[in-house]
């Protein structure tokens, strides 16, 4: 038998959370929120019921819908005002691409890459562009390892400059996005 949820007290949760999400995240309204999360939790009542006494983890797993349907709604948003964003992934494969020149690279244009095992899409002469000005705002640290390990495909030395390298690829990533906004931005 299944305990019966206060769908009242999780509503005024329910509603706090989506406040504080809404503020954070301009793509969504907290009325919006709170209805994905109350949907979340309608799914999820079986799970719910034995944990409804514990409102920090119900907080939780409120937070993590309400973020998720945000994170939903601002890819959606992106895509239809003709946004792109660089992901890290994107940013290693344009980074391993820099091997080449520019017409080894248009030359492989549509066909698949041995080296860095994927298709070379024709987008990725404007992301070679932008990765090499937002190299530029890296530290000089940052730089050599990103064109060590991921350019000239070196083996990190130990654990800790993989992960920092990895750090590296997020910071060029994050450099790279702020380009792209600065640049809709001036237009």
């Amino acid at each position: 038998m299944t305990q019966e949820l206060d769908w009242e007290r999780l509503g005024e949760l329910a509603g706090r959370v989506a406040r504080e999400i809404a503020g954070k995240w301009a793509v969504v309204e907290a009325d919006d929120v709170k209805q994905e999360i109350l949907v979340h939790a309608l799914e999820e009542r079986h799970i719910l019921a034995r944990y409804q006494h514990d409102e920090d983890l119900i907080r939780k797993v409120f937070w993590t819908a309400g973020r998720r349907y945000a994170a939903k709604e601002r890819a959606y948003r992106d895509l239809m005002d003709d946004q792109y964003y660089y992901t890290p992934e994107e940013v290693r494969g344009v980074l391993r691409s820099f091997i080449y020149t520019d017409n080894e690279v248009s030359a492989q244009i549509g066909r698949k890459d041995d080296l860095t095992r994927c298709t070379i899409a024709d987008n990725i002469m404007s992301a070679r562009m932008d990765a090499s000005k937002a190299l530029n705002r890296l530290s000089p640290d940052y730089r050599e390892l990103l064109m060590r390990q991921f350019v000239y495909g070196l083996p990190p030395a130990d654990d800790a400059e993989e992960r920092r390298a990895y750090r590296a690829v997020d910071a060029l990533a994050l450099a790279m996005n702020r380009t792209i906004r600065t640049a809709k931005g001036a237009a």
